[in-house]
């Protein structure tokens, strides 16, 4: 696979994970009178565009990219409930989701400088982006803190 797939298929592996687990806090907090679930929708959002995006950009150069496993969506789902059983106030969860995106915004920063010079300025552009995303999603969730 190419430099340019192996990133793209990186943001995209990075943005369902992200999907899925804001998906799954929305679920557990239906009912629940947090603040952050208005901002936690508006981050889901975002993320079902990069999802959506690059599923279609990875197939117009024919990859198929690697889905995350069941294994990491189960850990995920099992740590969210396990959060929102002990303490579901607006700091604990931004807490939680700054925790995770935070990694996102390492592990990002981690592939742009090793692909920068390799793939293509589309491809970095769009990993900026999602790296601007994220930055900004921390950000607003700080607030909670």
């Amino acid at each position: 696979m190419n430099e340019n797939n192996e990133l793209l298929e990186y943001i995209y592996q990075n943005s369902e994970m992200g999907k899925y687990t804001l998906e799954k806090l929305i679920c557990e907090l239906k009912g629940k009178d947090n603040k952050i679930i208005k901002d936690a929708e508006d981050i889901l959002k975002k993320y079902e565009i990069f999802y959506k995006d690059l599923k279609k950009q990875l197939k117009k150069e024919s990859v198929k990219p690697k889905e995350t496993s069941f294994f990491s969506k189960m850990g995920a789902t099992m740590g969210i409930k396990k959060e929102v059983i002990s303490d579901n106030s607006d700091a604990s969860i931004a807490d939680m989701l700054i925790k995770g995106m935070s990694m996102g915004v390492l592990d990002i920063e981690k592939k742009l400088s090793q692909y920068d010079e390799i793939a293509n300025k589309k491809t970095i552009k769009l990993a900026e982006d999602f790296l601007e995303f994220q930055q900004e999603s921390i950000s607003k969730l700080k607030k909670y803190l």
